[in-house]
């Protein structure tokens, strides 16, 4: 009898999941649409790379995405959420734990919360903003085994504010248990292990909540097409207007998840503008750190000499946070220090006296931009030194040589040392990308892959590359310090990502917070540059700044 039952058991429990695999394949969360009509509503976008070829991906099924924790999230009612908004929606770090502290909120609604949200956008075809590649399956029970442990008293006694908070990551950052793609087929089936920064969220108790789209290879594939497209992630959209403003690349998912409160914080990554970019296109705050004090380990490059990742938050003070989280010297990296800088993590809470600050503001985007004026003039109304200056005129020229023999030499050294499965990767180098993209144009390359084509052309040489590294360094420095140097400056002020390739080739960090709308509605933001490692002073300076200014504003119909 005892054999008997058992045996009825293991029927029961077998048909059981044979039951729940059949239920779940039945399931239909998402389906293709024709997307012809709002193709041709964008036919004539005064901007000519808004003029797009598509808008969803030919080959992402969000079902995939979304299926694995379908079951959680649909046990959030609207009642349930309704009441949770207070609590997350638009908060920072510090009072969300502090919900969480006082038993107002569990690690596990604050993740169902952000799903929820992911879950009523994303699968809404009239709303998604094509931001989601991929989601941790495992993040609810993650965050249920955080409130077990708190419950039960067993919770790291000095947690970092961190812990417990639902990050999300732009696709080029190597995260175990999802696919790394950087937005290519090439790198659709990528599986690898976490990215050093990756490690220190995870050790710092950060909950992985997926991976957000971005410009395909970080806008480093194609010439004057669509910012925010892959072909892996479709057309990202921005939630202040879309298909009416651009998002912003190539971290454009991060910044579109960001303003629409998709996670506590996201990661971008940046060569030349490609965090300040997409956070200025989305009103939220986006930090490009000095090169060295983040790792690139685990991260699908362009340059290792301008690569870096950086935090992308809704607020200053969880910029500092997240800064804060991923610091740490990595051995791999040979640009990573050893040196820890004091202040970062709480610079957000500690905003810098009007009276102490000196800022230079350039005259043509004083005489040009009414919002920038405005913004300069308000901080100079509060009590900060304002020098307006002309920069001097630099060259350039050579600059794209470094992102593309930077690209030939990195990928290939990337894709051997981090991609697990090299049998679904057939990719060695960019030549055999651009090969592989060229067997099927329609889907792989829509938009061409001229900037590819133009990393194999390149000639420059070994030594001609280290001349143009140096020469270009110099030139960038210069641009700033004639005028931080000589009005012993604490920042230049700049708009969104004007100066980007300047603050890339000195490697200065540069922060950039929400200083308003236009009248479109188009978001625009006020953009501190200072030199190395001034990202605890940026950040004080930032904080004084939104804190005055409160500009920030959820895009309608996500609020």
């Amino acid at each position: 009898m005892k054999n008997l039952f058992l045996f009825v058991c293991c029927i029961l429990i077998f048909s059981c999941k044979e039951q729940a695999k059949v239920d779940q394949e039945e399931i239909v969360l998402w389906a293709p649409y024709n997307d012809s009509s709002e193709v041709a509503a964008n036919k004539n976008h005064e901007v000519g790379r808004m003029q797009y070829k598509l808008i969803q991906s030919k080959v992402l099924d969000k079902n995939e995405v979304f299926l694995p924790l379908y079951s959680e999230v649909s046990k959030m009612t609207d009642r349930k959420y309704d009441s949770l908004k207070p609590l997350i929606l638009e908060q920072d770090i510090f009072s969300i734990r502090k919900h969480i502290e006082d038993s107002k909120l569990t690690y596990e609604n604050l993740t169902l919360f952000f799903l929820y949200r992911i879950y009523k956008y994303e699968l809404d075809n009239s709303t998604t903003l094509n931001t989601i590649i991929a989601l941790n399956s495992d993040v609810v029970n993650q965050a249920r085994a955080l409130d077990e442990l708190r419950v039960k008293g067993n919770a790291p006694s000095s947690r970092h504010p961190i812990y417990g908070m639902p990050i999300l990551l732009k696709d080029n950052i190597n995260t175990s248990g999802m696919k790394t793609t950087a937005g290519s087929i090439a790198l659709k089936d990528n599986e690898v292990d976490d990215a050093f920064i990756v490690k220190r969220l995870k050790e710092n108790g950060a909950l992985i909540l997926g991976k957000v789209n971005l410009s395909e290879w970080a806008y480093f594939l194609c010439s004057g097409c669509p910012v925010g497209y892959s072909a892996v992630g479709g057309q990202t959209l921005n939630p202040y207007g879309r298909r009416i403003f651009e998002t912003g690349g190539s971290s454009s998912g991060s910044g579109t998840s960001m303003a629409a409160n998709y996670a506590v914080a996201a990661v971008g990554t940046e060569t030349s503008g490609s965090i300040l970019s997409p956070s200025s296109q989305n009103s939220v705050v986006g930090l490009k750190p000095t090169i060295g004090l983040l790792s690139r380990t685990g991260i699908v490059p362009i340059s290792s000499t301008l690569d870096t990742p950086g935090p992308m938050t809704r607020n200053v003070v969880d910029n500092a946070i997240v800064l804060d989280a991923m610091t740490g010297k990595d051995s791999l990296d040979s640009k990573s220090i050893d040196e820890h800088y004091p202040g970062i993590i709480s610079a957000g809470l500690h905003p810098a006296p009007y009276k102490e600050m000196r800022f230079g503001v350039i005259k043509s985007l004083v005489e040009s931009d009414s919002i920038y004026k405005h913004s300069v003039n308000r901080l100079k109304e509060m009590g900060a030194k304002i020098v307006a200056f002309t920069p001097p005129e630099v060259q350039m020229n050579g600059f794209l040589s470094i992102l593309n023999i930077d690209m030939r030499n990195d990928l290939p050294a990337y894709l051997k040392a981090h991609v697990k499965n090299k049998d679904a990767v057939k990719i060695t180098s960019i030549a055999d990308a651009v090969e592989f993209n060229a067997a099927d144009s329609l889907v792989r390359i829509p938009y061409g892959q001229a900037l590819f084509e133009g990393i194999v052309a390149d000639s420059t040489t070994v030594e001609g590359l280290e001349e143009i590294k140096t020469r270009l360094e110099k030139n960038g420095r210069l641009f700033f310090d004639a005028a931080l140097d000589k009005y012993k400056l604490d920042a230049v002020l700049s708009i969104n990502n004007y100066h980007a390739g300047f603050a890339a080739v000195a490697k200065y960090p540069a922060l950039t917070v929400p200083m308003g709308y236009k009248e479109s509605g188009e978001p625009i933001s006020l953009t501190f540059i200072g030199k190395q490692f001034s990202e605890a002073e940026l950040l004080r300076m930032g904080a004084a700044f939104e804190k005055a200014t409160k500009v920030r504003k959820i895009p309608k119909g996500y609020d």
